[in-house]
């Protein structure tokens, strides 16, 4: 048995590739849009031609997609093997024997196998760090990855105190097994969708619709992927931009949320560090 089904298999890992399994049947033209659009309104570009796109934890495969649509050479790695095989379906679906999109298997824990892939213009991992079930060194390994003068697009949970830990304590019950992940979404699932009906009767619009528009996403997925996800850790953004800049970056743009959910954050390494 492998890293990744041990883990799975004594509940210290949710399979986020089953999950991202799923959302492929909702990826088309307007999610691949999204998700470019995403990429420039952070990153502040009009395309990414003829740069370099490393994308740590590329779940489904999307943001890949997208970054290979505006024109960057792109290398896409995650630990869950079902996710990567999503990202070669997305490949073998849009792009296929494309030469400048490759695909496989690795870990942001992995210190070789991070440098053996070389400084990228971009570096991006969305929402992924916080699942590695060692968030610091994790950052500090892709930190290693970004070119000077390159950009690091990163999300990660934010620290909500109490509210976090609780929320730790649910996904581990969720990944206990069958009773557990019946139990939380027994729970959260009715809670979850009524919260999003109200919203849509007070905002006078179709909520459930309109969430695709957020970086291409799938309200749905995006309900069993916070349930289930985990390992989960979580900072507040004053301590990530710390240790971003002590390691020779500078803020760049940052987007941060009361809630939660994602801190978003770009960097630039500086010259000659």
């Amino acid at each position: 048995m492998n890293d990744f089904a041990e883990e799975v298999s004594r509940g210290g890992r949710f399979e986020f590739g089953r999950n991202w399994r799923a959302f492929l049947a909702t990826v088309d033209e307007e999610r691949i849009a999204e998700a470019g659009l995403s990429l420039r309104k952070m990153l502040g570009v009009g395309d990414l031609e003829g740069r370099s796109f490393l994308d740590v934890g590329s779940g489904s495969g999307l943001f890949s997609l997208a970054a290979r649509r505006l024109g960057a050479r792109v290398h896409s790695f995650d630990y869950d093997p079902q996710s990567v095989a999503c990202a070669r379906e997305l490949k073998s679906k849009y792009l296929p024997g494309d030469q400048s999109w490759t695909v496989e298997q690795g870990s942001a824990l992995d210190e070789k196998y991070l440098e053996s892939l070389g400084e990228y213009d971009i570096t991006y991992s969305w929402g992924v760090l916080h699942h590695t079930g060692d968030m610091w060194k994790a950052l500090g390994n892709v930190c290693r990855t970004v070119k000077k003068d390159g950009k690091l697009f990163i999300a990660i949970y934010n620290d909500k105190g109490m509210r976090s830990r609780l929320w730790r304590r649910i996904k581990q019950a969720y990944c206990s097994g069958t009773a557990g992940r019946l139990a939380v979404c027994g729970i959260f699932l009715p809670y979850f969708f009524l919260r999003t009906c109200l919203a849509c009767l007070a905002a006078g619009r179709n909520v459930f619709a309109d969430y695709g528009r957020e970086r291409g996403m799938s309200v749905f997925h995006d309900w069993s992927d916070w349930l289930g996800g985990y390992p989960y850790e979580y900072a507040n953004a004053e301590e990530i931009v710390n240790f971003i800049e002590q390691r020779g970056y500078t803020l760049t743009r940052i987007k941060t949320t009361e809630y939660l959910g994602n801190n978003q954050f770009v960097f630039t390494r500086k010259v000659g560090k």
